[in-house]
C-alpha cells in the first residue's frame, strides 16, 4: 500500500513540475515549442539508450555465455563508437537546426513589433521604438498576441539573463552590447519572465510580465499607458 501511494504522489509531482508559469514543457508559442521538442526527444532518446543498457546488463546476468562470441575490444567499439556516434551526431544535428529557428535564420514570418529590454540590479524596463514618443514599462512587457516580437537586449551594469520560459529561450543582456531574442505568444494572456543569470543579492526578485494583447486592442492598450490611462 505505502509503495503504491508513493509512486502516485510522485507521478502527481512530475506531472505538477512540467506545468505552471515558468514551465518550459508548458510552451505558449512555437519558440518554446521547439526548446520542449528538443527536450522530449533527447528524453525519449536518453530512455531508449538505458533501456537497451539495461537489457544488455540482464542478459549478461540471466543467461551465461552471453556476448562472449564478441572480443571484449569488439564490446568497447561496438559501445564506444558504433553506437554513441550516431545517436549524438543526430541530436547535434536536430539541436542546430531548432537553433538557427530560434534566433530567426529560417524564419519567414515578419516581424510585428519590437521591443528594447534594458535590465539593472533589479529590475527590468521595456520600450516600445515602434511607437511614437517614449513609452517605457517598468516589470512589465507589452507584446501583441499572434506574431513574432523581436526583443533587444542589454544591460546597465552586469550580465543578466532574458528569459520566458514558455514563449522563449535565454539571452544574456550584457552591458555594452545588444542581443537579439524572438518571442511568440500563441494567443493573449500573461506569462511569467524572470532573470536566469545569478546578478546579485537581489537576483531572486527579478521578474518581470509578459501581457499579450490581441492584435487589435496592442497598441491600444500602449497608448492608453502612454497617455496615464489606468490598466483596467
Amino acid at each position: 500500500m505505502f509503495h503504491r501511494l508513493a509512486a502516485v504522489s510522485f507521478g502527481a509531482l512530475l506531472l505538477t513540475s512540467c506545468s505552471g508559469d515558468l514551465s518550459t514543457l508548458e510552451p505558449g508559442g512555437p519558440y518554446a515549442g521547439a526548446i520542449a521538442d528538443l527536450w522530449w526527444i533527447m528524453l525519449i532518446g536518453s530512455g531508449l539508450i538505458l533501456g537497451l543498457v539495461l537489457v544488455l546488463l540482464a542478459l549478461v546476468f540471466f543467461k551465461p555465455g552471453f556476448g562472449r562470441r564478441l572480443s571484449p575490444k569488439g564490446w568497447m567499439i561496438a559501445g564506444g563508437l558504433f553506437l554513441p556516434i550516431p545517436v549524438l551526431v543526430a541530436l547535434m544535428t536536430y539541436g542546430m537546426a531548432q537553433g538557427e529557428y530560434l534566433i530567426g535564420a529560417w524564419q519567414r514570418e515578419p516581424v510585428m513589433a519590437r521591443v528594447d529590454a534594458r535590465s539593472s540590479m533589479w529590475r527590468w524596463d521595456f520600450r516600445y521604438p515602434d511607437l511614437p514618443g517614449n513609452l517605457t514599462t517598468d516589470g512589465t512587457l507589452h507584446i501583441p498576441a499572434g506574431g513574432v516580437v523581436e526583443v533587444r537586449v542589454t544591460s546597465d551594469d552586469v550580465v543578466h539573463s532574458f528569459w520566458i520560459p514558455r514563449l522563449a529561450g535565454k539571452i544574456d543582456a550584457v552591458p555594452g552590447h545588444e542581443t537579439v531574442v524572438r518571442i511568440k505568444a500563441d494567443v493573449p494572456g500573461r506569462y511569467g519572465g524572470i532573470c536566469a543569470e545569478y546578478c546579485g543579492i537581489g537576483h531572486a526578485g527579478m521578474r518581470f510580465i509578459v501581457e499579450a494583447h490581441a492584435p487589435e486592442t496592442y497598441r491600444q492598450r500602449l497608448n492608453a499607458l502612454s497617455a496615464g490611462a489606468p490598466a483596467p
